[in-house]
């Protein structure tokens, strides 16, 4: 499995039996982004952009976050694009800049976005195998 949700966690999953293939999208060297809409006890004030924009420091964590992108949607729901995937990081941003989660649903990984009904699946085209495959390494 590439990417795995929280039990209070909504959304796209990448379910695989190749190893080498979901590796690749949880790397966080291949900078895969996962595409969020958050859902927020407080409306998002603007500076949580710039702070989310060049990382921040999550608590019991030595680094800061890599940047990530958040879009304001309406003052209490955004699209928040990660490309790392620490345990609870989402919630544990909104945490540290004095907001709380409360729903949250990926949307897209990479360029797979969510396009069936809840509790529906389907198989991924080969050019959606391959949009994974063809990523290089930006170092």
């Amino acid at each position: 499995m590439a990417g795995r949700l929280d039990s209070d966690t909504t959304g796209l999953v990448l379910m695989t039996d190749d190893g080498r293939w979901s590796f690749d999208i949880i790397r966080p060297e291949k900078q895969c982004k996962k595409v969020y809409r958050v859902g927020l006890s407080k409306p998002i004030t603007d500076d949580v952009i710039d702070k989310f924009k060049h990382g921040i420091k999550l608590q019991g964590e030595s680094n800061l976050t890599r940047p990530a992108e958040l879009v304001i949607i309406s003052p209490n729901e955004g699209l928040l694009t990660i490309t790392e995937g620490k345990f609870h990081q989402v919630k544990r941003m909104f945490s540290t800049v004095g907001n709380r989660v409360v729903s949250l649903h990926r949307e897209a990984i990479g360029e797979i976005s969510l396009d069936v009904e809840v509790g529906q699946w389907r198989y991924l085209t080969i050019d959606e195998v391959n949009s994974f495959i063809a990523q290089d390494d930006p170092e």
